[in-house]
């Protein structure tokens, strides 16, 4: 037998270390190590070279040819949680879902169990934080309180898997939370990286072995990362964030990875007294009390995935009192807004130095894509010379370092997008035209390809409005 030690496993990335130590060395975290029990020592050799007695197993290789099938789903019944997840629960899989305290999880959740079980499914909520009575009260609130969900509070993995194994194997099994849970295999706390991965290898296994597709609620750090071993994350098939601002009612559900489906699909819907309900057209609320006369707003045509989405960029440019200006973002990436400050005063002839520079994106949405880069010049500019931009038109487009704007992908999607809603012009980088299947653009799209185009149009637009 291998002698057993303490060890010191850091909260935040799971390294191992035979003694106490105030900063990681593989994360660089300070005070994320805690000793854990029951653990086999770093420098134990023994147990890392021990021989096996039996001989492998030969298995057959396969080759890359042959009949494949698409794995079986579980449609949710709720249409934008199954857009995130690729079109239902695939049977056998495991979805680490996570979000900030409050955020929703637990109601969404709530929601697709009841509808599963409404169609006869059957369908297990083991809350870890919550008594039963807990659980039904929401579910009450919610008008869900006839749904025949399976309820119960538990926290041994053991008797979860046990639980469950009876009869006919669920549908879909939620755990709630994943950080509440342990295993009797890991002598440790609940909570900690070693307990958190012994009861996520259970419960996969579980999974693989019943085709019940089981949801792991995982709690978020201060900086918004699921809390935990990040092996979890690779143990799982699909991370699924839920995210959203306590100051807006809209929640936005959004895969970061995901085996059977695709990683770049949002999901989103509104927070109501009665849940959360589906928004089939989110462009109409992100637009919604936009003000048409003020400058510095610009509509930025975006991507999420295969869905286009408008969405209201806010720029604000005052004159600075300060000998370092402020510059200000929110929803949008800190480093691409100073790249854009840098191309607009070395390419576009502006003087930003003495101005503080704030950027927002309306409804609190966050933008990760290039294609905003057009719409939030087109922002900066209106705001410093104090002209409004013309509120029937859209902007998207790519800026380089060199003041020239590129063209991006789904231009007609944008367009499309952007002409069911009402616009009726576009200013974008010029489209990329196929001549042997020519497209007609759906509005009238003013094509430039220099950011110096972009300044002189404003500027021009502000004589005529003189």
């Amino acid at each position: 037998m291998a002698k057993r030690h303490p060890s010191f496993v850091c909260q935040e990335c799971g390294a191992v270390y035979n003694r106490w130590k105030g900063k990681c060395e593989a994360c660089g975290g300070w005070n994320t190590i805690v000793e854990e029990t029951g653990s086999a020592s770093p420098m134990s050799g023994p147990v890392a070279t021990r021989p096996s007695r039996a001989k492998g197993r030969i298995f057959p290789l396969e080759g890359l040819s042959g009949e494949t099938k698409e794995a079986p789903r579980t449609p949710s019944g709720i249409a934008e949680l199954d857009r995130v997840t690729g079109g239902g629960f695939v049977h056998g899989s495991i979805i680490l879902l996570g979000g900030d305290p409050g955020i929703g999880k637990s109601t969404l959740l709530m929601q697709a169990s009841a509808a599963l079980a409404n169609r006869g499914e059957r369908v297990a909520y083991i809350s870890g934080e919550e008594a039963v009575a807990q659980v039904r009260l929401r579910a009450e609130r919610l008008g869900l309180g006839q749904a025949p969900v399976e309820l119960a509070s538990e926290t041994n993995v053991e008797d979860i898997i046990a639980t469950l194994s009876q009869g006919r194997p669920p549908a879909l099994a939620i755990i709630d939370s994943i950080q509440t849970m342990w295993t009797e295999t890991v002598e440790s706390a609940p909570g900690t990286v070693t307990q958190v991965r012994g009861s996520a290898q259970a419960l996969i296994r579980f999974a693989k072995t019943t085709g019940t597709a089981v949801i792991l609620v995982g709690h978020v750090t201060k900086d918004g990362q699921i809390a935990g071993p990040r092996v979890v994350e690779h143990m799982v098939d699909a991370v699924v964030s839920f995210e959203g601002d306590t100051g807006h009612h809209f929640r936005i559900l959004r895969a970061v990875k995901n085996r059977f489906g695709p990683t770049d699909e949002i999901g989103v819907f509104e927070m109501s007294d009665q849940g959360l309900r589906e928004v089939p057209n989110p462009s109409e609320l992100f637009l919604a009390g936009r003000d048409l006369a003020t400058p510095g707003t610009a509509v930025f045509a975006g991507m999420e995935g295969t869905r286009p989405l408008l969405v209201e960029i806010q720029a604000l440019v005052a004159p600075s009192s300060l000998g370092t200006p402020r510059r200000a973002v929110v929803g949008w990436d800190q480093s691409r807004l100073s790249m854009v400050l840098a191309v607009l005063e070395a390419h576009g002839g502006l003087k930003l130095g003495m101005h503080d520079v704030y950027l927002n994106v309306a409804g609190g949405l966050r933008i990760t894509e290039p294609a905003a880069d057009l719409a939030a010049a087109a922002a900066l500019v209106s705001s410093l010379s104090g002209n409004p931009l013309p509120p029937d038109t859209v902007y998207f487009g790519e800026l380089g370092l060199s003041g020239a704007i590129r063209p991006v992908a789904q231009e007609q999607s944008r367009l499309k997008e952007a002409a069911k809603l009402g616009f009726s012009s576009a200013v974008s980088p010029a489209p990329r035209v196929d001549k042997n299947k020519p497209e007609k653009l759906p509005l009238a799209t003013s094509s430039i390809g220099h950011i110096t185009d972009l300044v002189a149009g404003i500027a021009a637009r502000r004589r005529k409005v003189s």
